[in-house]
This record gives structure tokens, sequence and C-alpha cells, in this order.
């Protein structure tokens, strides 16, 4: 018998759990450890933030889902990983034992990094949903008195995508109710050009995006480290090509949405020979630590090397079906050392996202994600937006039913024929 723990509860986690049921013997055993037992749909956050969507509308509980499944669920949250000791510890003090651990806790959110950003300060979030709800409050207090904007992601962030959404959905929300002339906007960016996602762009969203901020009426300002967020003002240093500082900017607004840097939880930072300096978790092509050949992990806890050097320092996003191809992975690694054999099973690590505008959107597919890549693609149409609102409801209706698939793969590759659904938007 083997006692199999996945650390984690969100996309990746519970993607694992899933997938990680298919591959164990009638023996093994199977623990979730999450904080607190709600599962929620994180690309839906910027909807709930302009109110789209209710919270209950993207939540899942998951702890009901994991028992369906015969699956332990602990949702008290790790206080530390103890890999030479095989255990994690957890936050009520007791522990647990395993044989195999999958690290799948997502990101610790760096708000503290600077002075008065996220939510506890002076600017919004949409990392999570209590965020989301919060940013709804903020955001129905722009509409009764509108003023400027700031949206954007600051220096060491590594998640770009959800940036550019909740900028061109905001904007659609505005318009819609007839406030966008009040509302002056301005996107602000450590990437070194607007579209380059930490990826140094897909296909040709750097065309794509700019000339969606110039058809809105968003300013952007790049190679920008925000020094400090106050109350309606952020202070912005915009770099140049040799590092130094080009221009300072004192940017007023009523209402200002900042993506965090990332680093690994504090349970796992600082675990010598399991992560980085930034906490990250070191992984070989098969997501097994290299130091403890029984720990994997997958997802945002992943540590990746940018894509290149740049003035300001920019991440490498993990999407979604990068995270699907790592978690399918690691499931088949796992099965294959329950029985014996060596691990064999090596992520994709594509990109296959759908970002929302509100009314339109813009799809990109780059395989494989890190350049060079043998196919790089990017378009717009209407025809996205409708097709993420699809994939929200299969996703969901698969996570409530504990459903193990490919969700990406499937519904993405398989069932979303792109070229019919342009020509239709």
């Amino acid at each position: 018998m083997a006692e199999i723990v996945v650390l984690g509860a969100g996309l990746g986690g519970t993607l694992q759990a899933f997938e990680l049921l298919a591959q164990l013997r009638a023996e093994d055993h199977l623990t979730v450890l999450g904080l607190g037992s709600t599962f929620h749909f994180v690309p839906s956050n910027p909807w709930v933030a302009v109110g789209w969507r209710e919270r209950a509308d993207i939540e899942v509980d998951l702890a009901k889902v994991m028992a369906r499944k015969h699956v332990t669920y602990r949702p008290e949250g790790a206080r530390r990983v103890l890999p030479a000791e095989n255990r994690v510890e957890l936050n009520n003090g007791n522990s647990i034992a395993y044989d195999y651990l999958v690290v799948a806790t997502g990101p610790d959110l760096a708000f503290d990094e600077i002075p008065g950003l996220g939510p506890d300060g002076f600017t919004q979030s949409i990392c999570h949903v209590d965020h989301a709800v919060r940013a709804r409050a903020a955001f129905d207090a722009l509409c009764a008195d509108p003023g400027p904007v700031v949206i954007g992601a600051v220096q060491g962030a590594s998640c770009f995508g959800p940036a550019y959404e909740f900028a061109l959905i905001l904007d659609t929300a505005l318009r819609r109710k007839k406030l966008r002339d009040r509302v002056p906007m301005t996107f602000v960016t450590a990437e070194p050009y607007i579209g380059h996602l930490g990826l140094d762009g897909v296909g040709d969203t750097r065309g794509v995006l700019e000339s969606e901020f110039r058809d809105r009426h968003i300013k952007w300002i790049t190679s920008a480290r925000v020094t400090g967020a106050a109350a309606g003002r952020l202070a912005v240093e915009e770099v140049g090509a040799d590092g130094a500082v080009a221009r300072t900017h004192e940017l007023p607004f009523a209402f200002s949405m900042m993506l965090p840097a990332f680093r690994g939880i504090g349970a796992v930072r600082g675990v010598a020979g399991l992560v980085n300096p930034r906490g990250f978790v070191l992984i070989d092509r098969h997501q097994r630590n290299p130091t403890y050949r029984n720990v994997f992990a997958v997802g945002v806890c992943v540590a990746i090397p940018p894509v290149g050097p740049t003035p300001v320092p920019v991440g490498v996003p993990k999407t979604g079906f990068m995270i699907e191809s790592m978690v399918t992975a690691t499931a088949r690694n796992i099965g294959a050392l329950l029985r014996g054999r060596e691990p064999g099973a090596e992520a994709t690590w594509n990109a296959v996202c759908l970002a929302d505008f509100g009314d339109g959107g813009i799809a990109f597919v780059a395989q494989p994600q890190i350049p060079p890549r043998n196919v790089n693609w990017a378009g717009k149409g209407k025809w996205v937006h409708l097709a993420k609102v699809g994939f929200e409801k299969y996703f969901l209706h698969k996570v409530r039913n504990g459903e193990s698939e490919p969700f990406y793969e499937r519904f993405l590759l398989n069932q979303l024929d792109i070229t019919k659904i342009r020509k239709a938007g």
C-alpha cells in the first residue's frame, strides 16, 4: 500500500487528484490537502469583479466531490513540508506521512514586496475569488464616482493574461454603463512591450493588443517598476533598455488592479534541495524533484526560468493547458513507480489560451510554450468570448461531477472547431 498526498486543491491539485485515481492500485490511498474546502474557477474572477458572475456561480464544494470519489480531503492547509521525513505538517499541528507527494499549491501572492500594494493596501486583485468580491465593491464605487483607472502587473509577475483581460473587460463594462468617457485608463506592466506575456509574445500578440488598446483609448507604460501605492496614487519607474530609470510617473487612480509577483508558499519556501531561492519547486523533465525523488510538482509552484533578459524582471506564466499536461505526466509517472517502473512521461508544456475582453477576445496557441515554437499563432474575435463562457460551464460541470479527463485538450482541441467559430463570429 502507498500513501499519495496532493498538496493543493486549486486547478492543478484538483485535476491531479482526479487523474491519479486512474493510476492507483486497489490498495493505495489518496489524500488531498487544501486550505478550506471550496474550489473556485480562477479564470472567472475578472467577471466576478465587474458583477457578471457571483462567487457562488464559480465555486464547488470540493470536500463533497472528493468524498464521492473516495479521496480523503483535509481542509487544514499545510504549515511545512518536511521531505527528508516524508511528511507534511498541517496548520493544526498534526502531520500526514506520504510515500509520494505532489506539490500543487499555486503561488504565494507577494503583495508585501511593494508598499501599499494589494487588497489590504490600496490596489485591487483578481487572483482569488475573495479579492474579486472586494474588487466588485471598488468597481461599484468607481461607477458611482468615476475617475482614472490603472490596471497592470508589477515587476516579477508571471501572469499577465488576466491583467489584459481585466483591463478590457473593465472597458467593456464601463462602456455598457455609458461611463467610459469619464474614466481615463492606463495599463502599467513590467513587460518590455505590450503582448510580451512573459513568453516573448505569441504570434502577433503585440500588434493585436496594442491595436486593441489604441481602439479603446487605453494608454500604456511598459518596462515599468512599481515602487509603491498610496491612496489614489501609484508610483512607477519606467526603465530603459540599459536598466536605468528613464522616467518616473505618479499615476492618480480612482480604481487600480495590479497583479503581484508570485513566490512559493511558506510551507515550501526555504526547503533546501526542494525549491529555488524564490520558493518555486525544482523539477526534472518528469515533474520530479532531483533531490527528493518521491516528490513531484505541477502548476504555478514549479520553477521555470524566464525566456530571456528584460529591463524589468518578468516571469513565465503557467497556463491551464500547460498545467494539465504536467498533471497527466505526473499521474502516469507515479503510476509507473507504484508498479516498479521508472517514470517516462513528460509534459508537453504547450499553451492554448482564451483571453476574454467581454465583447470579444484573443486566442493564442504556442507549441511549445517556450520559444522557439512549432506553432506560433494568435487571433481575435467575438468567438473567443463565446468559447470562454462555454469552457467555464464545461469545466465547472466536470469538477462538480469529479470527472477525470484532459479538460483543456478535450474542450479546446477536440470539441472547439476554431475555424467555424471564427467564421460565425
